[in-house]
Protein backbone atom coordinates (compact mmCIF):
# COMPACT_ATOMS: atom_id res chain seq x y z
CA UNK A 1 0.00 0.00 0.00
CA UNK A 2 2.84 2.34 0.93
CA UNK A 3 4.40 1.67 -2.23
CA UNK A 4 1.29 2.07 -4.27
CA UNK A 5 0.91 5.59 -2.69
CA UNK A 6 4.38 6.52 -3.68
CA UNK A 7 3.84 6.04 -6.55
CA UNK A 8 1.03 7.89 -7.19
CA UNK A 9 2.71 10.97 -5.20
CA UNK A 10 5.41 10.65 -7.51
CA UNK A 11 3.24 10.45 -10.92
CA UNK A 12 1.32 13.24 -9.88
CA UNK A 13 4.28 15.56 -8.91
CA UNK A 14 6.31 14.58 -12.09
CA UNK A 15 2.80 15.34 -14.01
CA UNK A 16 2.85 19.27 -12.33
CA UNK A 17 6.15 19.91 -13.12
CA UNK A 18 6.06 19.09 -16.85
CA UNK A 19 2.53 20.91 -17.04
CA UNK A 20 4.16 23.53 -15.00
CA UNK A 21 7.59 23.73 -17.15
CA UNK A 22 5.37 23.76 -20.41
CA UNK A 23 3.24 26.58 -19.56
CA UNK A 24 5.95 28.94 -18.79
CA UNK A 25 8.02 27.96 -22.13
CA UNK A 26 5.45 28.19 -23.85
CA UNK A 27 3.85 31.39 -23.09
CA UNK A 28 7.76 33.00 -22.99
CA UNK A 29 7.48 32.08 -26.88
CA UNK A 30 4.00 32.66 -27.49
CA UNK A 31 4.30 36.19 -26.00
CA UNK A 32 7.23 36.73 -28.25
CA UNK A 33 8.61 40.83 -28.71
CA UNK A 34 5.19 42.37 -26.10
CA UNK A 35 8.70 43.85 -24.43
CA UNK A 36 8.72 46.60 -27.63
CA UNK A 37 5.20 47.71 -27.23
CA UNK A 38 5.66 49.87 -23.73
CA UNK A 39 8.89 51.13 -24.62
CA UNK A 40 7.45 52.62 -27.85
CA UNK A 41 4.58 54.59 -26.21
CA UNK A 42 7.07 55.57 -23.15
CA UNK A 43 9.03 57.36 -26.43
CA UNK A 44 6.18 59.14 -27.64
CA UNK A 45 4.86 60.79 -23.89
CA UNK A 46 8.63 61.66 -24.12
CA UNK A 47 8.08 63.42 -27.90
CA UNK A 48 4.76 64.77 -26.95
CA UNK A 49 6.19 66.53 -23.77
CA UNK A 50 9.11 67.99 -25.96
CA UNK A 51 6.45 69.71 -28.57
CA UNK A 52 4.27 71.48 -25.50
CA UNK A 53 7.71 72.40 -24.21
CA UNK A 54 8.39 74.08 -27.66
CA UNK A 55 5.41 75.72 -27.44
CA UNK A 56 5.80 77.35 -24.46
CA UNK A 57 9.06 78.27 -25.07
CA UNK A 58 8.14 80.08 -28.35
CA UNK A 59 5.41 82.08 -26.44
CA UNK A 60 7.45 82.86 -24.04
CA UNK A 61 9.89 84.47 -26.84
CA UNK A 62 12.78 82.65 -25.30
CA UNK A 63 13.45 80.91 -28.96
CA UNK A 64 12.63 82.31 -32.41
CA UNK A 65 10.36 81.10 -34.61
CA UNK A 66 12.07 79.59 -37.22
CA UNK A 67 14.09 77.62 -34.93
CA UNK A 68 10.96 76.16 -32.96
CA UNK A 69 9.51 75.20 -36.51
CA UNK A 70 12.61 73.08 -37.13
CA UNK A 71 12.62 72.05 -33.27
CA UNK A 72 8.92 70.79 -33.99
CA UNK A 73 9.51 68.99 -37.27
CA UNK A 74 11.96 67.03 -35.81
CA UNK A 75 10.63 65.97 -32.44
CA UNK A 76 7.11 65.00 -34.08
CA UNK A 77 9.29 62.88 -36.96
CA UNK A 78 10.26 61.12 -34.03
CA UNK A 79 7.32 61.14 -32.58
CA UNK A 80 5.89 59.35 -35.91
CA UNK A 81 8.82 56.72 -35.65
CA UNK A 82 7.91 55.90 -31.85
CA UNK A 83 3.65 55.71 -33.05
CA UNK A 84 4.67 52.90 -36.12
CA UNK A 85 6.90 50.90 -33.24
CA UNK A 86 3.79 51.02 -31.07
CA UNK A 87 1.65 49.86 -33.69
CA UNK A 88 3.97 47.05 -34.80
CA UNK A 89 4.43 45.57 -30.88
CA UNK A 90 0.39 45.30 -30.78
CA UNK A 91 0.46 43.30 -33.57
CA UNK A 92 3.04 41.05 -32.43
CA UNK A 93 1.20 40.83 -28.97
CA UNK A 94 -2.19 39.77 -30.95
CA UNK A 95 -1.00 37.44 -33.04
CA UNK A 96 2.18 35.30 -32.70
CA UNK A 97 4.51 34.68 -35.31
CA UNK A 98 4.64 31.04 -36.67
CA UNK A 99 7.98 30.76 -35.87
CA UNK A 100 6.35 31.20 -32.04
CA UNK A 101 3.88 29.31 -32.85
CA UNK A 102 6.24 26.02 -33.67
CA UNK A 103 8.68 26.87 -30.78
CA UNK A 104 5.19 25.74 -28.60
CA UNK A 105 4.44 22.87 -30.34
CA UNK A 106 7.64 21.89 -30.64
CA UNK A 107 8.20 21.97 -26.16
CA UNK A 108 5.06 20.52 -25.88
CA UNK A 109 6.18 17.65 -28.62
CA UNK A 110 9.35 17.37 -26.37
CA UNK A 111 7.83 17.13 -23.16
CA UNK A 112 5.36 14.29 -24.53
CA UNK A 113 7.60 12.42 -26.32
CA UNK A 114 9.99 12.21 -23.28
CA UNK A 115 6.89 10.52 -21.31
CA UNK A 116 5.94 8.15 -24.08
CA UNK A 117 9.68 7.06 -24.38
CA UNK A 118 9.80 6.75 -20.70
CA UNK A 119 6.71 4.69 -20.48
CA UNK A 120 8.53 2.37 -23.89
CA UNK A 121 12.27 2.34 -22.12
CA UNK A 122 11.52 2.99 -18.73
CA UNK A 123 10.27 0.57 -15.72
CA UNK A 124 7.67 2.50 -14.06
CA UNK A 125 7.15 1.48 -10.43
CA UNK A 126 10.85 0.53 -10.37
CA UNK A 127 13.37 2.01 -8.44
CA UNK A 128 16.73 3.49 -10.20
CA UNK A 129 18.56 0.18 -10.90
CA UNK A 130 22.79 1.06 -11.89
CA UNK A 131 24.47 -1.00 -14.51
CA UNK A 132 27.16 -1.03 -11.70
CA UNK A 133 24.28 -2.80 -8.89
CA UNK A 134 22.84 -4.46 -11.74
CA UNK A 135 26.17 -6.42 -12.01
CA UNK A 136 26.14 -6.90 -8.52
CA UNK A 137 23.49 -8.69 -8.65
CA UNK A 138 23.98 -11.19 -11.13
CA UNK A 139 27.25 -11.91 -9.69
CA UNK A 140 25.79 -12.41 -6.39
CA UNK A 141 23.09 -14.78 -7.81
CA UNK A 142 25.90 -16.72 -9.43
CA UNK A 143 28.05 -17.33 -6.65
CA UNK A 144 24.61 -17.93 -4.05
CA UNK A 145 23.38 -20.90 -6.53
CA UNK A 146 22.16 -23.99 -4.28
CA UNK A 147 24.14 -26.56 -4.80
CA UNK A 148 23.70 -30.01 -7.09
CA UNK A 149 22.35 -32.00 -3.53
CA UNK A 150 20.30 -28.78 -2.00
CA UNK A 151 18.54 -28.35 -5.39
CA UNK A 152 17.74 -32.34 -5.73
CA UNK A 153 16.45 -31.98 -1.86
CA UNK A 154 13.94 -28.98 -2.65
CA UNK A 155 13.02 -30.84 -6.22
CA UNK A 156 11.91 -33.78 -4.55
CA UNK A 157 10.63 -32.52 -1.87
CA UNK A 158 7.76 -30.20 -3.62
CA UNK A 159 6.72 -32.57 -6.15
CA UNK A 160 7.21 -35.95 -3.74
CA UNK A 161 3.35 -36.68 -4.14
CA UNK A 162 3.16 -35.14 -7.38
CA UNK A 163 4.69 -37.76 -9.54
CA UNK A 164 2.24 -39.84 -11.75
CA UNK A 165 2.13 -44.15 -10.77
CA UNK A 166 4.44 -45.53 -13.89
CA UNK A 167 3.07 -49.05 -15.59
CA UNK A 168 3.63 -51.82 -13.45
CA UNK A 169 5.15 -53.65 -16.24
CA UNK A 170 7.83 -51.20 -16.75
CA UNK A 171 8.12 -50.91 -13.08
CA UNK A 172 8.89 -55.04 -12.19
CA UNK A 173 11.42 -54.25 -15.55
CA UNK A 174 13.39 -51.48 -14.20
CA UNK A 175 13.51 -53.30 -10.67
CA UNK A 176 15.74 -56.20 -12.68
CA UNK A 177 17.36 -54.14 -14.59
CA UNK A 178 18.78 -52.38 -11.77
CA UNK A 179 19.39 -55.67 -10.39
CA UNK A 180 21.36 -56.70 -13.27
CA UNK A 181 23.38 -53.37 -12.98
CA UNK A 182 24.26 -53.55 -9.63
CA UNK A 183 25.66 -57.24 -10.50
CA UNK A 184 27.58 -55.94 -13.20
CA UNK A 185 28.55 -52.13 -12.24
CA UNK A 186 31.48 -51.65 -15.31
CA UNK A 187 28.62 -52.81 -18.09
CA UNK A 188 28.33 -49.46 -20.09
CA UNK A 189 25.44 -50.27 -21.76
CA UNK A 190 23.49 -51.21 -18.51
CA UNK A 191 24.57 -48.37 -17.19
CA UNK A 192 23.19 -46.39 -20.49
CA UNK A 193 20.12 -48.17 -20.23
CA UNK A 194 19.69 -47.15 -16.74
CA UNK A 195 20.06 -43.78 -17.82
CA UNK A 196 18.00 -43.60 -20.22
CA UNK A 197 15.13 -46.01 -18.29
CA UNK A 198 15.31 -43.60 -14.89
CA UNK A 199 14.79 -40.16 -16.57
CA UNK A 200 11.82 -42.23 -18.32
CA UNK A 201 10.56 -42.39 -14.94
CA UNK A 202 11.50 -39.10 -13.97
CA UNK A 203 14.32 -40.44 -12.12
CA UNK A 204 16.23 -37.77 -13.09
CA UNK A 205 18.95 -37.38 -10.25
CA UNK A 206 19.34 -41.46 -10.58
CA UNK A 207 19.40 -41.12 -14.39
CA UNK A 208 22.50 -38.48 -13.65
CA UNK A 209 24.51 -41.36 -11.12
CA UNK A 210 24.09 -43.86 -14.20
CA UNK A 211 25.16 -41.42 -16.71
CA UNK A 212 28.27 -40.39 -14.46
CA UNK A 213 29.59 -43.97 -14.56
CA UNK A 214 28.32 -43.83 -18.08
CA UNK A 215 31.15 -41.20 -18.64
CA UNK A 216 33.38 -42.82 -16.00
CA UNK A 217 33.45 -46.01 -18.04
CA UNK A 218 34.12 -43.75 -21.09
CA UNK A 219 37.38 -42.34 -19.93
CA UNK A 220 39.16 -40.98 -22.05
CA UNK A 221 36.88 -41.65 -24.78
CA UNK A 222 34.03 -39.37 -22.80
CA UNK A 223 32.19 -37.34 -25.34
CA UNK A 224 30.35 -33.58 -25.76
CA UNK A 225 27.38 -34.95 -26.03
CA UNK A 226 28.04 -37.60 -22.86
CA UNK A 227 28.70 -34.57 -20.45
CA UNK A 228 25.72 -32.65 -22.14
CA UNK A 229 23.99 -35.34 -21.32
CA UNK A 230 24.58 -35.63 -18.03
CA UNK A 231 24.24 -31.48 -17.15
CA UNK A 232 20.79 -32.31 -18.54
CA UNK A 233 19.77 -34.96 -15.99
CA UNK A 234 20.96 -32.96 -13.35
CA UNK A 235 19.10 -30.00 -14.42
CA UNK A 236 15.89 -31.78 -14.64
CA UNK A 237 16.53 -33.22 -11.24
CA UNK A 238 17.36 -29.81 -9.80
CA UNK A 239 13.96 -28.77 -11.40
CA UNK A 240 15.30 -26.58 -14.05
CA UNK A 241 18.13 -24.71 -12.10
CA UNK A 242 21.62 -24.81 -13.18
CA UNK A 243 23.61 -25.66 -10.57
CA UNK A 244 27.55 -25.43 -10.21
CA UNK A 245 28.51 -29.37 -10.66
CA UNK A 246 25.65 -29.26 -13.72
CA UNK A 247 27.94 -26.05 -15.34
CA UNK A 248 31.34 -28.27 -14.61
CA UNK A 249 29.43 -30.29 -16.96
CA UNK A 250 28.46 -28.06 -19.56
CA UNK A 251 32.10 -27.24 -19.76
CA UNK A 252 33.64 -30.05 -20.24
CA UNK A 253 31.02 -30.56 -23.17
CA UNK A 254 31.92 -26.98 -24.52
CA UNK A 255 35.41 -27.71 -24.25
CA UNK A 256 34.88 -30.69 -25.95
CA UNK A 257 32.59 -29.50 -28.88
CA UNK A 258 32.22 -25.74 -28.88
CA UNK A 259 29.08 -26.32 -31.21
CA UNK A 260 27.12 -28.45 -28.77
CA UNK A 261 23.61 -27.52 -28.63
CA UNK A 262 22.69 -29.09 -25.59
CA UNK A 263 25.44 -27.49 -23.68
CA UNK A 264 24.79 -24.17 -25.43
CA UNK A 265 21.43 -23.89 -24.80
CA UNK A 266 21.66 -24.61 -21.00
CA UNK A 267 24.98 -22.35 -20.97
CA UNK A 268 22.44 -19.64 -21.65
CA UNK A 269 19.68 -20.39 -19.76
CA UNK A 270 22.12 -20.11 -16.62
CA UNK A 271 23.06 -16.59 -18.01
CA UNK A 272 19.49 -15.95 -17.37
CA UNK A 273 18.92 -17.26 -14.27
CA UNK A 274 22.11 -15.22 -12.80
CA UNK A 275 20.83 -12.00 -14.32
CA UNK A 276 22.47 -11.53 -17.41
CA UNK A 277 19.86 -11.82 -20.01
CA UNK A 278 21.69 -9.64 -22.54
CA UNK A 279 24.24 -12.47 -22.86
CA UNK A 280 22.21 -15.31 -22.81
CA UNK A 281 20.04 -13.48 -25.48
CA UNK A 282 23.07 -13.14 -27.70
CA UNK A 283 24.21 -16.85 -27.32
CA UNK A 284 20.36 -18.05 -27.92
CA UNK A 285 20.03 -16.12 -31.00
CA UNK A 286 22.85 -17.13 -32.26
CA UNK A 287 22.31 -20.94 -31.19
CA UNK A 288 18.84 -20.25 -32.87
CA UNK A 289 19.86 -18.95 -36.14
CA UNK A 290 22.51 -21.83 -36.35
CA UNK A 291 19.96 -24.56 -35.63
CA UNK A 292 18.09 -27.12 -37.83
CA UNK A 293 14.14 -27.24 -37.46
CA UNK A 294 14.06 -30.88 -35.79
CA UNK A 295 17.20 -30.20 -33.14
CA UNK A 296 15.57 -30.97 -29.78
CA UNK A 297 16.18 -27.19 -28.34
CA UNK A 298 14.81 -25.62 -31.66
CA UNK A 299 11.33 -25.50 -29.63
CA UNK A 300 12.24 -24.52 -26.18
CA UNK A 301 14.10 -21.71 -27.77
CA UNK A 302 11.53 -20.50 -29.93
CA UNK A 303 8.74 -20.45 -26.95
CA UNK A 304 11.37 -18.36 -24.84
CA UNK A 305 13.81 -15.85 -26.77
CA UNK A 306 11.55 -12.91 -27.06
CA UNK A 307 10.99 -12.31 -23.87
CA UNK A 308 14.45 -12.72 -23.05
CA UNK A 309 14.73 -9.95 -25.49
CA UNK A 310 12.39 -7.79 -23.66
CA UNK A 311 14.82 -8.74 -20.64
CA UNK A 312 17.93 -7.90 -22.60
CA UNK A 313 16.80 -4.65 -24.28
CA UNK A 314 16.77 -6.06 -27.35
CA UNK A 315 14.45 -4.95 -30.12
CA UNK A 316 13.89 -8.91 -31.78
CA UNK A 317 10.66 -10.63 -33.76
CA UNK A 318 11.02 -14.53 -33.70
CA UNK A 319 11.68 -14.99 -37.69
CA UNK A 320 8.60 -18.20 -38.69
CA UNK A 321 9.02 -21.77 -38.24
CA UNK A 322 10.64 -23.39 -41.15
CA UNK A 323 9.17 -26.27 -42.33
CA UNK A 324 10.30 -29.61 -40.58
CA UNK A 325 13.51 -31.22 -42.24
CA UNK A 326 12.57 -34.07 -44.12
CA UNK A 327 12.82 -37.62 -41.48
CA UNK A 328 14.56 -40.57 -41.80
CA UNK A 329 14.92 -42.00 -45.51
CA UNK A 330 11.56 -43.57 -47.09
CA UNK A 331 11.72 -46.38 -49.88
CA UNK A 332 12.40 -45.28 -53.18
CA UNK A 333 9.77 -47.06 -55.79
CA UNK A 334 12.35 -49.23 -56.60
CA UNK A 335 13.14 -49.97 -53.06
CA UNK A 336 9.54 -50.80 -52.74
CA UNK A 337 9.32 -53.00 -56.02
CA UNK A 338 12.49 -54.97 -55.12
CA UNK A 339 10.59 -55.70 -51.73
CA UNK A 340 7.41 -57.49 -53.25
CA UNK A 341 10.53 -60.00 -54.50
CA UNK A 342 11.72 -60.86 -51.85
CA UNK A 343 10.38 -63.52 -48.99
CA UNK A 344 8.45 -62.25 -45.40
CA UNK A 345 12.54 -62.83 -43.79
CA UNK A 346 13.79 -60.52 -45.94
CA UNK A 347 11.64 -57.80 -46.13
CA UNK A 348 11.45 -57.79 -42.08
CA UNK A 349 15.38 -57.95 -42.68
CA UNK A 350 14.95 -54.47 -45.08
CA UNK A 351 12.70 -53.04 -42.50
CA UNK A 352 14.78 -53.72 -40.10
CA UNK A 353 17.42 -51.96 -41.02
CA UNK A 354 15.64 -49.50 -41.69
CA UNK A 355 14.58 -49.25 -37.86
CA UNK A 356 18.17 -49.68 -36.76
CA UNK A 357 19.18 -46.27 -39.29
CA UNK A 358 16.20 -44.24 -37.73
CA UNK A 359 17.53 -45.25 -34.70
CA UNK A 360 21.40 -44.84 -34.76
CA UNK A 361 20.65 -41.21 -36.19
CA UNK A 362 17.89 -40.04 -33.65
CA UNK A 363 20.31 -41.40 -30.72
CA UNK A 364 22.95 -39.31 -32.20
CA UNK A 365 22.07 -36.66 -33.78
CA UNK A 366 18.39 -36.25 -32.17
CA UNK A 367 15.27 -35.26 -34.75
CA UNK A 368 11.61 -34.18 -34.53
CA UNK A 369 8.40 -35.46 -32.48
CA UNK A 370 7.39 -37.44 -35.53
CA UNK A 371 11.03 -39.32 -36.23
CA UNK A 372 10.58 -40.63 -32.60
CA UNK A 373 6.74 -41.30 -33.18
CA UNK A 374 7.59 -43.46 -36.67
CA UNK A 375 10.89 -45.31 -34.39
CA UNK A 376 8.36 -46.15 -31.45
CA UNK A 377 5.70 -47.74 -33.83
CA UNK A 378 8.21 -49.65 -36.20
CA UNK A 379 9.75 -51.39 -32.86
CA UNK A 380 6.00 -52.45 -31.77
CA UNK A 381 5.29 -53.72 -35.17
CA UNK A 382 8.65 -55.51 -35.25
CA UNK A 383 7.74 -57.02 -31.75
CA UNK A 384 9.98 -55.30 -29.68
CA UNK A 385 8.11 -54.38 -27.01
CA UNK A 386 10.87 -53.77 -24.50
CA UNK A 387 13.21 -51.41 -26.86
CA UNK A 388 10.15 -49.10 -28.09
CA UNK A 389 8.99 -48.94 -24.13
CA UNK A 390 12.35 -47.45 -23.89
CA UNK A 391 12.65 -45.26 -26.48
CA UNK A 392 8.73 -43.83 -25.48
CA UNK A 393 10.42 -43.42 -22.41
CA UNK A 394 13.28 -41.43 -23.48
CA UNK A 395 10.97 -39.69 -26.18
CA UNK A 396 8.11 -38.39 -23.47
CA UNK A 397 11.79 -36.87 -21.54
CA UNK A 398 12.67 -35.16 -24.30
CA UNK A 399 9.97 -33.03 -25.50
CA UNK A 400 8.75 -32.87 -21.58
CA UNK A 401 6.46 -29.33 -21.60
CA UNK A 402 5.55 -29.72 -25.23
CA UNK A 403 2.40 -31.33 -25.65
CA UNK A 404 1.71 -31.31 -29.47
CA UNK A 405 4.79 -33.06 -29.81
CA UNK A 406 4.07 -35.24 -26.94
CA UNK A 407 0.61 -35.90 -28.11
CA UNK A 408 1.87 -37.52 -31.24
CA UNK A 409 4.64 -39.60 -29.10
CA UNK A 410 1.39 -41.19 -27.32
CA UNK A 411 -0.06 -41.78 -29.71
CA UNK A 412 2.49 -44.02 -31.49
CA UNK A 413 2.61 -45.40 -27.76
CA UNK A 414 -0.23 -46.88 -28.03
CA UNK A 415 -0.41 -48.26 -31.12
CA UNK A 416 2.57 -50.17 -30.14
CA UNK A 417 1.60 -51.26 -26.89
CA UNK A 418 3.93 -49.55 -24.20
CA UNK A 419 1.13 -46.56 -23.52
CA UNK A 420 -1.77 -46.39 -21.88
Amino acid sequence: MGDCMGMTLFWILAGVIALGVGAILVQALLRGGRGAAPAAAYDMQVYRDQLREIERDLARATIAAEEADRLKAEVSRRLLEADRAARSGERDGRAPGSAAIAAAGAVLLLLGGSFAAYLDLGAPGYPDMPLAARMADADAAYRERPSQAEAEARMAASHASTRPEPDPQFVELMEKLREAVTRNPNDIRGQELLARNEAALGNYAAAARAQEQVIALSQPKATAEDHAALAELMILAAGGAVSPEAEAQLTEALRIDPSNGTARYYSGLLLAQTGRPDMAFRLWRALLEGSRPGDPWVAPLRAQIEELAWLAGAKYQLPPAPAEEPGAPRPTQEEMQAAGEMTPEQRQEMVRGMVEGLNQRLATEGGTASEWARLISALGVLGETDRARAIYGEAMGRFEGREPDLAAIRAAGVQAGVAE
